[in-house]
């Protein structure tokens, strides 16, 4: 069943204009559906653009293709954005890949190609938006961290590692931004289900393994990470800033 995003009405969103990267599949797509279900002009940009065309008709949202590693298109299309809509509201930088990866199989364009994909794209698309955000008297960024890294994940080294490090960016953001009124946290999903996961790497025993190490016995979906980010976007979080949001049901527990 699709979930419902109007058990809570987050007014402060009416309107806001939210612009989400890897908005066309799993968690940023979720994403898109709660923002648009809560009132707020949403953008979102992707890779993918038969996926994005198809949840822009879906959801009414406005989407652009992109790919996030490409600097100097993601700052184009982000301008884009802000001048089609007046700024940037809550930027949420979703896109991302956890593809895996075995030590000795790593060399440096790969390297350097998992921290584009997981990491650098999160800093110039906060940097870009930063200064309209602070002309209109604040705003919220919101960073996607895992838990991968907390746990220290074997296969993913360069996945982990670039999403450890966007610990560190969000509190150095937190309080270089923070003076212009702009808000930066991190949300921190688990294991979460999305169509990506269920074609790669779940099965009945994954499954059963996960619930298993978690507190809360059922399994986690983009809808679960979806509430967080429409809190954390909306005017209920204002004294929260440079904050990990952990969204795993207990799994860094164990």
């Amino acid at each position: 069943m699709p979930a419902s995003y109007e058990t809570v009405r987050y007014s402060s969103l009416e309107g806001r204009h939210v612009l989400i990267t890897g908005g066309a599949s799993g968690i940023g797509e979720e994403m898109v559906k709660a923002f648009r279900a809560q009132g707020a002009r949403v953008s979102f940009l992707d890779i993918d653009a038969d996926a994005g065309a198809k949840t822009a008709e879906a959801t009414g949202a406005s989407f652009k293709p992109c790919d996030v590693t490409d600097i100097a298109a993601l700052r184009e299309t982000i301008a884009a954005f802000e001048a089609d809509q007046g700024g940037v509201d809550v930027l949420l930088n979703n896109a991302g890949k956890d593809d895996r990866h075995a030590i000795d199989e790593v060399e440096p364009d790969y390297w350097r190609r998992a921290l584009s994909l997981n990491l650098d794209h999160q800093f110039f698309a906060s940097q870009a938006v930063t200064k309209a955000m602070a002309e209109k008297g604040g705003g919220s960024i919101i960073m996607l961290g895992s838990i991968s890294w907390m746990r220290g994940r074997p296969g993913m080294v360069g996945y982990t590692t670039a999403k450890a490090a966007i610990n560190g960016m969000t509190k150095t953001l937190a309080r270089e931004l923070g003076p212009s009124g702009i808000r930066v946290n991190c949300i921190v999903p688990g294991a979460i289900v999305t169509e990506r996961q269920l074609a790669l790497w779940t099965s009945p025993e994954q499954n059963q393994q996960f619930i298993d190490l978690q507190a809360l016995k059922f399994r986690l979906d983009a809808s679960h990470v979806a509430r967080l980010a429409l809190f954390l976007g909306s005017d209920e979080s204002a004294g929260c800033t440079g904050a990990n949001f952990v969204v795993d049901a207990g799994l860094t527990q164990n």
